[in-house]
């Protein structure tokens, strides 16, 4: 068997136990649409493995069939980060399962996850992000539109998801603060600076009538006057990465990459670039020093006459 999960449809049973899964997730959590898709993708794989190798349902599966399922994996040279993700759905289903008094007990009980290495997000320079800032067209309600936003991702570190969903109940341009509503429901507010204060005050001013054909409280319209997607604000990141010559990798994160990055450099107290990213979780934030701390090696052996 050379594919993981071929185009076969689940049969009934495993596609109901996947559905009342993801339902508690949603219902009892709150999460993402995004997350739940991701949970769904790993089950589905997964279900599609023991429909053929056994004649088991999801939930009669033991840890024995758990482990080929984990050495097909390493079979077909998927990575370790993708596969501890895989363990982490499988064991948050059949935990589910077991509250609910369907099974005894997991199967991943004894199961381990593979050893990952943990990657430095990629991020730009001060300078870099500055020439990413100056390359939208400010005579052009899109560009206005793309400037705006490009300084508000970089001044409070918002996920694309969340920028492109904003309302325009969630800005108070008095205060000068927006009102984020972040993964699982959770809400932060924060600070958005002066300098994205003023290209938003211009494009809602200037911009955006000019954008909206029909009423909609997105902040940020696509040209179309209705809300606009990842996929198409990511497309305009790297056109503006092309026209001002960065040559870094980018991903859609990279201006919340350096947004964290460039704080840490500042000065800034890790808790509260903790509280401004809304992670739950000062671990996930920490990375960031590692990020900071690198650069700051490279400038020391640059510039330190016995490095």
């Amino acid at each position: 068997m050379s594919e993981l999960h071929p185009n076969i449809p689940l049969n009934s049973d495993n596609a109901q136990y996947i559905e009342v899964f993801l339902d508690s997730l949603y219902l009892e959590q709150g999460l993402s649409e995004n997350t739940l898709s991701a949970y769904r993708s790993d089950l589905e794989k997964f279900a599609r493995f023991i429909q053929q190798t056994s004649k088991q349902t999801l939930l009669e599966v033991q840890s024995e069939l758990i482990e080929s399922y984990l050495a097909h994996r390493h079979d077909l040279g998927l990575k370790a980060r993708s596969t501890a993700r895989a363990i982490s759905a499988l064991k948050r289903f059949y935990l589910f399962f077991v509250r609910e008094k369907r099974i005894a007990s997991t199967p991943l009980l004894n199961i381990a996850q593979p050893k990952t290495t943990q990657s430095l997000p990629k991020t730009l320079t001060e300078q870099e992000v500055e020439a990413l800032l100056d390359a939208p067209d400010l005579d052009d309600a899109m560009g206005l539109r793309d400037k705006a936003m490009l300084e508000l991702l970089y001044a409070t570190g918002l996920r694309v998801t969340e920028l492109v969903g904003l309302r325009m109940e969630q800005i108070n341009l008095r205060q000068a603060v927006v009102l984020v509503k972040g993964k699982g429901g959770k809400e932060r507010l924060v600070p958005m600076g002066e300098e994205a204060l003023h290209y938003i005050e211009q494009f809602l001013k200037v911009g955006r009538p000019d954008m909206v054909k029909h009423a909609t409280d997105f902040v940020f319209p696509s040209k179309r006057g209705t809300g606009m997607t990842r996929q198409t604000f990511w497309h305009r990141i790297k056109h503006y990465a092309i026209l001002a010559q960065v040559m870094s990798p980018l991903s859609p994160h990279t201006l919340r990459h350096a947004f964290a990055t460039h704080l840490l450099n500042h000065g800034a107290d890790l808790r509260v670039v903790q509280m401004m990213l809304g992670h739950s979780d000062l671990s996930t934030t920490q990375i960031y020093t590692h990020v900071a701390s690198e650069r700051l090696k490279s400038l020391h052996q640059q510039h330190h006459p016995r490095a």
